[in-house]
């Protein structure tokens, strides 16, 4: 399995940027894919990206405005957040989704506020 920890997160204003991070520790090559979730006040949750070797899969509201990337060593996902609005404001969660057959099952971490104020 893998161990999940995001930064990054806070307050912002609307038009702002934000840089979430989420690095995982544990067995790394059994890692299929990474990205991130959000969860807005009152709503389920929600995919926001993902990344794998196939490439990048952004949602609706994502598309353009955010960006997710991985680091060489394939243990870091990052979530560039450009042009924030009010409406992004959510706990954002990293996810981890596992190679088939490794006896294991989609890891979570455990969110990183933000806020983005009008």
């Amino acid at each position: 399995q893998v161990h999940l920890v995001e930064s990054g997160g806070g307050l912002v204003h609307t038009g702002g940027s934000l840089r979430l991070s989420c690095t995982a520790s544990g067995s790394i090559p059994s890692i299929l894919a990474m990205g991130w979730y959000r969860q807005c006040p009152g709503k389920e949750r929600e995919r926001v990206a993902v990344i794998s070797s196939g490439g990048t899969i952004y949602e609706g509201f994502a598309q353009g405005r955010f960006t997710v990337s991985r680091n060489g060593a394939g243990n870091t996902v990052y979530l560039q957040m450009n042009n924030l609005k009010p409406e992004d404001t959510a706990v954002y969660y990293c996810f981890v989704a596992p190679r088939l057959g490794v006896g294991w099952g989609d890891q979570w971490g455990r969110g990183t506020q933000v806020t983005v104020s009008s």
